[in-house]
């Protein structure tokens, strides 16, 4: 079982940035590969980012290339969520996840808030 506790939300202007962390509980943390998601008011839970279990291999969701980037540090079992240049549209509770791909999630975190104001 892998516990995820997600945290760096918060209020920020459009065009501010953010870091989100997520800790991971578990000896295994570099066996899984480590997504973050996000879900909107009124909409559906979205993929953003997700990275497998070395870092080595980075994927985002079109939308998103080159504001946010995604990084992992298993020496600290977490994983990070660079976010620049934000937008209104950002807004969203962004929840880590942890499993085999992006489309195989095992593991999800609680959900950490980011408003972004206009």
């Amino acid at each position: 079982q892998v516990q995820l506790v997600e945290s760096g939300g918060g209020l920020v202007q459009a065009g501010g940035s953010l870091r989100l962390s997520c800790a991971a509980s578990g000896p295994t943390f570099s066996n899984y590969a480590m997504g973050w998601y996000r879900q909107a008011p009124g909409k559906g839970r979205e993929f953003v980012s997700y990275l497998t279990g070395s870092g080595s291999r980075q994927y985002y969701a079109d939308s998103l290339k080159g504001r946010f980037t995604i990084s992992r540090d298993n020496a600290k079992n977490t994983v990070y969520l660079q976010m620049n240049s934000l937008e209104p549209e950002d807004t969203a509770v962004y929840y880590c996840a942890a499993g085999l791909d992006r489309y195989r999630m095992q593991y999800w975190g609680k959900g950490t808030q980011v408003t972004v104001s206009s």
